[in-house]
């Protein structure tokens, strides 16, 4: 009689890990399908074109004579308007696409603050007294030469990726796989707009009239 009784309490026990379980089988499934439909997404002509129209709509917006002191310049400006606007087509799904948005804010902080301890930093190298310095082994080198060369990869690759710095290995490769196709999207996005303004400028120029030459004076 004693083995046929059950207990309720070890019952709901093993029903709520089963639920459990099952939800968390559930939240993976759909994580790992919607993973595949942006990778999927990154490689289709729509998304491509929808990425170039906002490109060129913020390409429009950067000032490549005469920017503003706290603005970047020239090259950095417009590589720095292509990583924003796809890191706005990714719509904050990934790890990188959020830390390339948050980056420019963190920047802005940051320079607020340097400004701040700039004038206390130059009263304290002023008042410094110069000492002798000895030659250190550094530590990192040390600890870089007994760390497997598989962790200094994934640490590599964890510095690549925007992020990603201090992310397991699953939580790397899944977002550095999105992060390629999302930059294989870009440079295709690019090349073609590049290709479209050197065409255009070249048809402008040959449509344009020949200049006119002055004539000599002819000998009489």
């Amino acid at each position: 009689m004693a083995s046929l009784i059950t207990n309720p309490v070890t019952n709901t026990n093993s029903d709520r890990s089963k639920r459990k379980k099952k939800k968390n089988s559930m939240v993976k499934q759909n994580l790992q399908r919607s993973q595949k439909e942006d990778h999927a997404r990154w490689k289709s002509e729509a998304q491509q074109q929808i990425y170039s129209s906002k490109l060129l709509q913020a390409l429009s917006q950067v000032s490549l004579d005469t920017p503003s002191p706290s603005a970047p310049r020239g090259g950095r400006a417009v590589r720095e308007a292509a990583d924003r606007v796809l890191a706005v087509a990714a719509k904050g799904r990934t790890r990188w696409s959020r830390a390339i948005l948050t980056s420019r804010l963190k920047l802005k902080f940051r320079k607020q603050k340097r400004s701040q301890r700039g004038s206390a930093a130059a009263v304290a190298a002023a008042t410094r007294t110069s000492r002798s310095k000895k030659p250190r082994v550094s530590v990192l080198k040390l600890k870089a030469k007994s760390v497997p060369t598989v962790q200094r990869k994934v640490k590599v690759l964890g510095r690549l990726v925007p992020g990603c710095r201090k992310q397991p290995l699953p939580v790397i490769l899944e977002e550095a796989t999105d992060y390629i196709a999302a930059l294989e999207m870009q440079v295709r996005a690019m090349s073609a707009l590049a290709d479209l303004l050197s065409g255009s400028g070249a048809a402008s120029s040959s449509s344009a009239p020949p200049p006119e030459w002055p004539m000599p004076p002819t000998s009489q």
